[in-house]
């Protein structure tokens, strides 16, 4: 009864709309939630261009656009199965994440692993003023960040061993942002193709790593005990109780 007189007087209206959904939208239009009527203002409208009702694939769905100085907007992803939405989904929330904290910190590094060789590069450099069995610990850490742009390689189907003796030679001609550009296969510089990433990202791989090692390295030993089970079968046979009429 509310809908059709609504509808006679021109105002589109929505029923049973999701708590989360009311708070989008009043984010975007500007507008205020308010469940009394009496306590309804012109203060609390939001703006928008165009409110339209439209039929994607089957479904009936509101669209709210032209909204000014809108601080919430919605991302329709659309699929053959569920699992490739849910791909597609995780896929956008990544990259939504990504320049999220690449806003709050305004820090980058060079991709195509051009920051995980520099790193290896100067912790080698480090691991001869160290020395003892220090040095080796250095070491190893450093061949462990090597392992980034290996894998950059084997995915993108080209050589790890030459790759990575191209990007040390890179580096060491003080190349510091050239990576692997997995589209040609050429050391190439990073930034000048764009290819960066957030500092926050790198950091906080490099720590997790870090604390999962040491979580292994301070177990000394695995103890597995089992349960031994007696032989199947009777006593030995031969010497018994009697031997030769002789008795024990």
């Amino acid at each position: 009864m509310a809908q059709h007189f609504l509808a006679k007087a021109g105002i589109y209206a929505v029923r049973r709309v999701k708590k989360s959904d009311m708070e989008k939208l009043a984010k975007a239009t500007g507008g205020t939630i308010v469940s009394n009527l009496d306590d309804l203002t012109d203060e609390d409208l939001g703006k928008a261009e165009l409110v339209e009702e439209r039929k994607i694939g089957g479904d009936k769905m509101t669209f709210v656009t032209g909204c000014r100085g809108a601080k919430a907007v919605t991302i329709l992803v659309r699929g053959g199965s569920e699992h490739v939405i849910d791909e597609i989904e995780r896929s956008v929330v990544d990259a939504i994440s990504v320049v999220a904290v690449a806003l709050e910190d305004s820090k980058m590094t060079a991709g195509g692993g051009a920051t995980a060789i520099e790193l290896a590069k100067e912790l080698k450099k480090y691991a001869v003023e160290v020395g003892g069995r220090e040095e080796m610990a250095v070491v190893a850490f450093a061949e462990a960040l090597e392992v980034i742009p290996k894998t950059l390689a084997e995915n993108a189907g080209l050589d790890p061993i030459n790759t990575l003796i191209e990007l040390r030679k890179a580096h060491s001609e003080g190349k510091k942002h050239h990576g692997l550009n997995v589209y040609t296969g050429e050391i190439e510089d990073m930034v000048k193709l764009h290819v960066i990433e957030p500092l926050r990202v790198g950091v906080q791989a490099i720590q997790s790593a870090t604390e999962t090692t040491n979580m292994i390295l301070r177990i000394d030993d695995i103890i597995a005990a089992k349960q031994t089970e007696p032989p199947k079968g009777g006593g030995g046979g031969g010497m018994g109780g009697e031997m030769g009429g002789m008795e024990y």
